[in-house]
């Protein structure tokens, strides 16, 4: 088994720019991570059912349409209906900082807003997201 940590990268919903999540991937790639991008426009079920198959350490989530409570909710929803909450879950994206405590109440670990750099990033999941 696999000692490296495995990070699933996923867009939910409708929106349609993965520029920046294609950018973090790689450098958590670049950093020796595992990492599963899974496209655009998935579903909270799809990413999850991947995060699950690809036994994942984490699950990213880029949001920029403004669906994010909606979707963060979500999959911690199906996260923990199928006992996987020790799944860390992180995000980034267009996010108001008023939304940012009631995620971290639904489970969101972290959440990088425009200017975060990939190195914070990368150092962030390092410290944060253990594999056993």
């Amino acid at each position: 088994m696999s000692s490296r940590i495995r990070v699933v990268v996923a867009k939910p919903g409708l929106d349609g720019h993965d520029r920046g999540a294609k950018v973090v991937a790689r450098a958590l790639r670049d950093a020796g991570m595992e990492v599963i991008y899974t496209g655009l426009h998935q579903t909270p079920e799809q990413i999850v059912e991947t995060t699950l198959q690809e036994d994942a350490d984490a699950v990213g989530l880029s949001v920029l349409s403004g669906a994010h409570m909606t979707q963060f909710r979500r999959v911690a929803e199906l996260l923990k209906e199928q006992d996987a909450e020790d799944v860390v879950i992180f995000g980034g994206g267009i996010i108001p900082e008023d939304d940012l405590p009631e995620l971290e109440k639904i489970g969101v670990k972290k959440v990088f807003t425009p200017g975060a750099t990939t190195e914070e990033i990368v150092g962030w999941v390092r410290a944060n997201v253990a594999r056993d």
